[in-house]
């Protein structure tokens, strides 16, 4: 079977338990939501994956999800060309600034709510609340802002506008979230909204763990456990790597 006919052979099997299988209880919420996996394991080769994210609605509406990744802290600095050379100067440290976020939607978000809503409920990349410390007092925060936006979407980290979720019938959805090479580890937060009449009628919750595997997942968690002998270690591997190239050069 096909990648897209297993998919919706899933999709059906979830609408056939909706329907039958569950409780009246259960039935009767107005949103239901599953991952086709809740682990996205980060190998030596990892290139990237997608992630299904489907449900289901008891009726008809709107539906927008976000992907959250754990927050850090940024330091976003603006070059300066002295002397013929370009050097970092002012800086500005963003708090509270998702490792990854994305977010999807059946229709244009404009269409479905109006901004009050998004920035009540911090849907949106424009809608997030950074704490912001700045040093530059010569520019606005937003310029800083702007310049954080932009090296997160190049790299792969923030998605440049919404993907799109399918409805299969007046009640099916789905949507791939993409998960590039470079995703940072940690526990994810995804949202799943279903608006009616620009109103919340419904939200879920559903976690995602990015987690290193194998190899790298223990030279990694040894790097941060023992930094000082870790990088001891890298260094005499790098000089006794050197020595190996010069002395095979040399008898050649």
């Amino acid at each position: 079977m096909h990648k897209s006919g297993a998919i919706i052979h899933t999709l059906l099997a979830v609408a056939a338990v909706l329907a039958v299988a569950l409780p009246e209880r259960a039935r009767a919420e107005a949103l239901v939501v599953d991952l086709s996996n809740h682990l996205v394991a980060i190998t030596t080769g990892f290139t990237g994956t997608n992630v299904l994210l489907f449900g289901a609605v008891q009726s008809e509406g709107d539906v927008i999800v976000t992907v959250k990744g754990p927050d850090q802290d940024m330091v976003v600095r603006r070059k300066e060309r002295k002397v013929g050379i370009w050097v970092n100067s002012e800086s500005a440290t963003f708090r509270n600034v998702p490792a990854y976020y994305a977010s999807a939607s059946n229709r244009p978000m404009e269409i479905i709510a109006n901004s009050q809503l998004y920035n009540d409920y911090r849907i949106g990349l424009e809608h997030q609340r950074f704490v912001t410390e700045i040093d530059d007092k010569d520019r606005n925060s937003s310029d800083y802002r702007d310049a954080l936006l932009r090296n997160m979407r190049a790299a792969g980290l923030f998605n440049q506008r919404p993907a799109k979720i399918s409805f299969l019938s007046n009640q099916l959805f789905r949507t791939d979230i993409h998960f590039p090479a470079n995703t940072p580890t940690g526990t994810y937060t995804i949202n799943v909204y279903l608006i009616r009449d620009g109103r919340i009628a419904s939200v879920k919750t559903t976690p995602l763990v990015v987690s290193k595997t194998g190899v790298s997942a223990e030279v990694y968690d040894f790097a941060h456990r023992y930094s000082a002998l870790y990088g001891i270690i890298a260094v005499i591997i790098a000089i006794g790597a050197g020595w190996i190239a010069s002395v095979a050069f040399r008898k050649r």
